[in-house]
Formats: structure tokens, C-alpha cells, sequence
């Protein structure tokens, strides 16, 4: 094939692709271009998660009717005017890309008044195919329309996600910005309904509220940090409120949301040692410094960013959170040695203390069957090994007590079993839905309804799975915008907290359910059991510590919990004596 040059609608149709991933993406670069026009208003509407219609309404500076049909042309922009400007860019837009793209591949309008016109003036763009410049009547500021997006590039529209991901989506956007943005007034609507509506008194912590709920806006800590070159400001989540994964850690970068692996990497820095494995904080910062210390000029869509001085600004980032941290959080004062230690004034080494001290092992847990081996280090000592735990039931055990608040210890007549007692509780629970699933879970009415405020996307993800919950024992309805109400929960359940397990179904999703992705029932059990489980660090009483070791021997598969991490370490009697020496090596 000759080379030659590709025709304007196919070149725009490829800017789109980068520019335009889904309709996130078209209400992200309304929103930004509503901003820096200095809207204090800014309306968002959705129809069918953004396949049928986007609009976009603010009350910002408006377009003139003169420059309305150049606005809808590709590089057309009033925020650059050299190269040198790509250096030091104090707006979120600069590209003249966004509505053209936008325009490419949808039904597209827009309608434009600034605050000196008596009248508004419109334009449609089909496909990429600019018509004539309409007058019409209409408010100062901007409303943009986006309808059928992707109608004509069907292998884009093919590759959409459900309408849940995309509502979720757009969901997350809008709140971010809200967050961002908290002097602006937002309102956003699905299918004429309202979902998330800021008041615009800048405020942000009111925000928090309204995007999570009181109680967590309250316990999120404040972060203020300043230097010479940049200033760190926003909110993070104390130690003892934690997700499972990175969904709720947002950067703002100059105004611009930001998707930065290293920023993620300092902020979880400040955290180091005060988390737990696979737990992740809650946090929203805004790092500002002067335009040209950042280059917002290396990605298509600007999610990304490059600063000048990277070390600086992650540097200053984790000691923001840190302080913030250390502030709520003293760190503690240093404990005693433990009386268990050998004292240190002992003249000669016990032979049987030495022995024991070359006799530390390497523990080593199986993947496959969740045993625990033990290697000792020098070669010349005994292997210590033990067979296999026995599969199927198990034994039945004397409890021996509690250990570090977490474990259980208990002996059978295999050696010694160490339980990890919220794994353990954990399935027990699980068994017992699942068991009672088939003969209809009974439920227990709630003396006061509770009252469940979710996020956005976090209510869509709920209204989804509203009626699986109420099979499962629940009586959960809508009350209100992103609100819930809880009559009843699963007498499995008495005495659990019930906003904490109907918050359960949507936050803390598990990284490790793909064994059950194909039972949204069994799915949903993991997650309420795990969230209503004993927790580690809960003191079990003797009588709850013996309920609980017969209620896991009862249970089918008392190896692991739901969601595949093991409930016990068993160590066998031949193995304690051959560690300590009672038996040699065969």
C-alpha cells in the first residue's frame, strides 16, 4: 500500500481512540473545560451509562457565538500560545482535542452564552461533520449533549463494559472532583434520577460525608504540609480504617486527578509497620506547586504526570501522612524485655539452650495442602519433618487456650494444632449459611431500622445485589439517595452490627474470590462472613474459645476459610520431639 494521508474523519476517529476510552472519559473532559471556565455550577446527566446521552451543564464563562465553530475543531484552544506554555500550564485542558474527539463519535451539540451576549448561540457536530451556527435561547455558561457515543465506530461501543461498570465509573469521576472542587457546586443524575448533589460551600470534609458517610468523614485526619516547593493538603484514614485494596487513594496533582504508582508508594511509606499485610488506607491528597515543576504533557488522556524534582514531592508526600499519622497515632512508648528472654547475666550457656538456638527453623508452609514443615539450618542436625495433615474432618481437640489474642491452641492426638480464630469463625459461618440457604435463612427482625449511606458506586453496586441479600436473610430496601434501610438481618447474624455487614457486600472486595465468581450467592456469604467474624485482638472467653474449636470440627472443610487461607497449622507430636532432641533422624 502507497503511503498517503489518512482522510480528516478517520485521522479524528484515531485522536478520539486516545482521547475517548468510554463515557467516563467524555464526562472527565466536560467537566475539566467547565472548571477552568470558572463554573460554579456544574450539572451532570446520564442516560443508559452514557451510551444514549452525556450532558454536561455549567454556569462558567461561555463561549462567543464568533468562536463557536472553532471550538469544535481539532488544536483549537485559548490556553496555549507557544510551545513553551506546554511547560508551565496552570489549566486542566490545553490540548484542543477533547471536544473534537468527542464530536468524532457521537451526536454532538453544544450550546454557549457568555455573560455579554443577550443570546446563546448552538452548534452540531454528527460524526465528526460540523453544521451552522444556530442563535438560540439559553443561560450564561455552557451545556454540552453527547448522544449515541460510539455509533459509528462500533468496535469501540463492542468493548464497553456492563452498564454497573460504567454508571461506577462516571460515579467515581464526579465524586473525585466534587472532592477537588469542593467551592463548586456538582449534581449529578442517572436516568433522571438524582445520585450525588454537593452544596458548593467549600467545605470538603462535608463532601467526605456525603460521599462516604458521617462517621468516616469524621475519622478521616486532616494532612497539611508545606514547603519551598510544594505544598501537600487533603485527608487520609487513621490505621484502624483500611480497604483492601488501592480503589480509595486519589491524587490531585495542580487541580488534576493523577494516577501515579510512586505517589501510591509514598503515601503506603508513611503507613510502614502500622498495617496490616494486604490492607491499604483510605486518602484523597492535593499536591500543588508551581506549573513548571510538573510536566502534565506525557499521557493521552493526562492522567499522568512528570515532575521535575519526583524525590522532592514523594518525600514530602510521605512525610505529610506520617506526621498526620504520628499525630493521632503517638508512637508507643518502649516496652520492657519480655520476662520470657534468657537473662543476659548468666555466666555460662545452658548445652540445652544452645541446642536449641541451632535448632531454629525455617518454617515453610505447602501451597498445596496448607501444611507447615520444618528445616533446621545446620545440615548436621535431624530433618525435622512431619506427614501430611490427614484430610477430611478433624480430630477431636482439647483446648489448650489463647494465644496473642488471635490464635487458639489446641492438642489432638496428632500433636498440636495453633487456629487462627477469625479464619476459623469465618467458616463456620460460611457452612452454616450455606447450609441453611436451601431450607430458607431465617430472618431477625432489627428493633430500629438501620440507616446504610453508601457512595455513589457503591450503592449501584448494592441496588445489584438487593434481592440476592434478601434471600439470604436480609430485609434492605432504598431510603434515599445512595441510602439504605436494614429491617432485618440473618439470625446467623444476631448480635452482628448490620451496617457493618451490608457494607461488607461492597467494600473490602477479596483479591482472592475467583473460585467463586461464579456464585454470586456464595460470594456474597465469603464477604458478610468475613466482615461479622471475630476479629484478631478479641478476647474470646474459655466457653466461646471451646464453642468455637466443636463448632470447626463440625464443619466440611475446616482446612481453610471461604476464601482459601488456611484456618490452622498442625504440628505434629513426632515433630516437637524430634526439635527437641527426643528422636533422632531414621
Amino acid at each position: 500500500m502507497p503511503i498517503h494521508l489518512l482522510p480528516e474523519e478517520v485521522a479524528s476517529q484515531i485522536a478520539a481512540g486516545e482521547v475517548v476510552e468510554r463515557p467516563a472519559s467524555v464526562v472527565k473532559e466536560l467537566i475539566e473545560n467547565a472548571l477552568d471556565a470558572h463554573a460554579r455550577q456544574i450539572v451532570v446527566r446520564v442516560e443508559n451509562a452514557g451510551r444514549r446521552a452525556i450532558e454536561v451543564a455549567d454556569d462558567g464563562d461561555g463561549i462567543p457565538q464568533s468562536e463557536l465553530a472553532l471550538a469544535v475543531m481539532r488544536h483549537a484552544t485559548s490556553k496555549l500560545q507557544t510551545a513553551e506554555d506546554l511547560f508551565r500550564i496552570a489549566t486542566l485542558g490545553f490540548r484542543g482535542e477533547a471536544l473534537a474527539s468527542i464530536a468524532s463519535v457521537s451526536h454532538f451539540s453544544l450550546v454557549s452564552r457568555p455573560a455579554h451576549q443577550s443570546v446563546a448561540a448552538r452548534i452540531r457536530v454528527d460524526g465528526g461533520k460540523i453544521g451552522t451556527v444556530e442563535v438560540v435561547g439559553a443561560p450564561v455558561g455552557t451545556l454540552v449533549r453527547v448522544e449515541d457515543l460510539f455509533f459509528n465506530v462500533p468496535a469501540r461501543l463492542k468493548f464497553l463494559k456492563r452498564d454497573q461498570t460504567e454508571r461506577q465509573q462516571i460515579d467515581a469521576l464526579v465524586t473525585r472532583y466534587a472532592l477537588a472542587y469542593p467551592q463548586v457546586r456538582f449534581q449529578l443524575f442517572h436516568d433522571g434520577t438524582p445520585i450525588f448533589q454537593t452544596t458548593g460551600n467549600g467545605n470538603r470534609r462535608e463532601v467526605l460525608a456525603q460521599l462516604y458517610d458521617v462517621e468516616i468523614s469524621r475519622q478521616m485526619l486532616e494532612v497539611e504540609y508545606e514547603d519551598e516547593m510544594v505544598s501537600v493538603s487533603g485527608f487520609t484514614s487513621p490505621v484502624g480504617l483500611t480497604r483492601s485494596n488501592r480503589k480509595e487513594i486519589t491524587f490531585f496533582v495542580n487541580g488534576r486527578w493523577v494516577q501515579d504508582t510512586a505517589l501510591s508508594t509514598a503515601l503506603l511509606q508513611a503507613y510502614h509497620t502500622l498495617l496490616m499485610v494486604g490492607r491499604y488506607p483510605m486518602a484523597i491528597l492535593f499536591i500543588n506547586l508551581h506549573p513548571e515543576e510538573v510536566d502534565v504533557n506525557v499521557h493521552p488522556t493526562k492522567a499522568e504526570v512528570r515532575f521535575r524534582n519526583p524525590d522532592r514531592v514523594f518525600s514530602a508526600v510521605s512525610r505529610a501522612v506520617r506526621r498526620s499519622l504520628m499525630i493521632s497515632n503517638p508512637v508507643p512508648s518502649v516496652v520492657p524485655p519480655s520476662v520470657w528472654q534468657r537473662p543476659l547475666s548468666t555466666p555460662q550457656i545452658d548445652p540445652a539452650w544452645e541446642m536449641s538456638r541451632q535448632a531454629q527453623n525455617l518454617w515453610t508452609t505447602s501451597e498445596q495442602t496448607g501444611e507447615t514443615t520444618v528445616s533446621p539450618t545446620p545440615e548436621n542436625l535431624p530433618q525435622a519433618t512431619q506427614s501430611p495433615l490427614p484430610s477430611g474432618v478433624l480430630p477431636l481437640l482439647r483446648l489448650v487456650g489463647q494465644v496473642a489474642m488471635a490464635y487458639l491452641v489446641a492438642e489432638g492426638p496428632d500433636g498440636l494444632y495453633l487456629i487462627d480464630q477469625h479464619a476459623a469463625h469465618e467458616r463456620v459461618l460460611f457452612e452454616r449459611f450455606i447450609q441453611k440457604k436451601g431450607e430458607g435463612i431465617p430472618a431477625q427482625a432489627l428493633l430500629e431500622p438501620a440507616l446504610v449511606h453508601l457512595s455513589p458506586s457503591q450503592a449501584r453496586l448494592l441496588e445489584d445485589e438487593v434481592d440476592t441479600l434478601n434471600r439470604l436473610g436480609f430485609h434492605i430496601e432504598p431510603f434515599g439517595p445512595s441510602t439504605f434501610r436494614v429491617s432485618a438481618i440473618p439470625a446467623l447474624l444476631s448480635g452482628a452490627d448490620p451496617v457493618q455487614a451490608v457494607r461488607a457486600v461492597v467494600e473490602d472486595f477479596e483479591e482472592d474470590e475467583t473460585p467463586l465468581q461464579s456464585e454470586v450467592e456464595a460470594r456474597l456469604i465469603a464477604r458478610i462472613c468475613k466482615r461479622t467474624a471475630v476479629k484478631a485482638g478479641q478476647v474470646l472467653s474459655p466457653e466461646e474459645q471451646r464453642a468455637l474449636l466443636r463448632d470447626l470440627e463440625a464443619c466440611q472443610s475446616p482446612r481453610t476459610c471461604p476464601h482459601g487461607r488456611p484456618t490452622m497449622i498442625h504440628l505434629s507430636a513426632d515433630l516437637l520431639e524430634r526439635q527437641f532432641g527426643r528422636k533422632g533422624a531414621r
